[in-house]
């Protein structure tokens, strides 16, 4: 898979800051977040050039990226954050040209009205050119991922009540804080989003990060709160399938969505299936195995 030069900017790539007793820093070095962003990659696509760009049977909307960012089609609004004009804003920021087609869109809406249209089009120039365009760019939409959950934190303690606060920000970073716990948190934002629009929803509850957090009452890092998480995810995507409306068949889901959250705890690594991965060197599985191993908080 191509890499896109970092940037010397983005030696800072990742900072929490964390409020406690005193002041500390969890840090992510720009390769290590590449890699996270490679492996929600996995989760998301399997890790094929192809799936960087995909509309899914049943729904409305394509996903595209490494995250499956949302991008609607004109005059479209569904109850899903679309994300990926924030993305596209945010790579242009970073100096990169998108393909010109791209830039000449007012609105900027996905070309494609309908699943049909969108896999006509699929060996187009231009559907090649948007993969190209997000197969470059994955260290820095692994980067917008990383900013995502930067916010979110904020954003789910403005959404709580007070007394909630504490428990909340308490799980975060007990999860934060535990080994590999930068990607469990990047991967289910990115997945299943912050949980705090009111859109996001079925009969009244959401099944995002804040209500993974609200659902946790440990106190232990490393291992106990990776399980935690994983268990608590669990019944919350659980709860979502069984709130949904009939008609979209959620439960067919389940199994990968399981399947992901296995990957949240360490010991369950070796048996992820990373073989999938496209156009790497032999031996991407045991890469991946060892990049699960080394990625783990740095404190400042």
């Amino acid at each position: 898979m191509r890499k896109r030069p970092l940037t010397p900017y983005l030696v800072l790539a990742l900072v929490l800051f964390i409020s406690a007793c005193k002041t500390r820093c969890i840090s992510i070095p720009p390769d290590e977040l590449e890699e996270i962003g490679r492996l929600i990659f996995i989760n998301e696509g399997a890790g094929k050039v192809e799936n960087l760009t995909v509309w899914n049977e049943g729904e409305e909307f394509a996903s595209l990226g490494i995250g499956h960012f949302l991008w609607y089609p004109r005059g479209k609004e569904y109850r899903f954050t679309e994300s990926f004009p924030a993305l596209f804003e945010f790579i242009k920021s970073e100096g990169v040209q998108p393909p010109e087609w791209m830039n000449e869109l007012h609105p900027f809406d996905l070309p494609w009205n309908t699943r049909g249209e969108f896999y006509r089009d699929f060996d187009s120039k231009k559907m090649v050119s948007l993969r190209e365009f997000l197969l470059d760019t994955i260290s820095l939409q692994s980067l917008f991922i990383a900013d995502r959950l930067e916010d979110s934190l904020p954003m789910m303690l403005e959404a709580v009540p007070e007394s909630s606060r504490r428990n909340i920000k308490k799980q975060f970073y007990r999860v934060a804080n535990s080994y590999m716990g930068m990607y469990v948190l990047m991967d289910y934002v990115n997945f299943k989003g912050e949980g705090t629009i009111e859109s996001e929803r079925y009969k009244g509850q959401g099944w995002g990060l804040l209500q993974v957090l609200e659902n946790m009452n440990g106190d232990e890092e490393g291992l106990p709160a990776l399980r935690e998480f994983a268990r608590s995810a669990e019944k919350v995507l659980e709860r979502r399938v069984k709130n949904s409306p009939p008609g979209r068949n959620e439960a067919r889901w389940l199994p990968g969505w399981r399947k992901r959250l296995e990957t949240y705890v360490p010991r369950n690594v070796a048996s992820y299936n990373t073989s999938s991965v496209e156009n790497e060197q032999d031996g991407t599985a045991e890469i991946l195995i060892e990049i699960y191993r080394d990625v783990v908080c740095k404190y400042l």
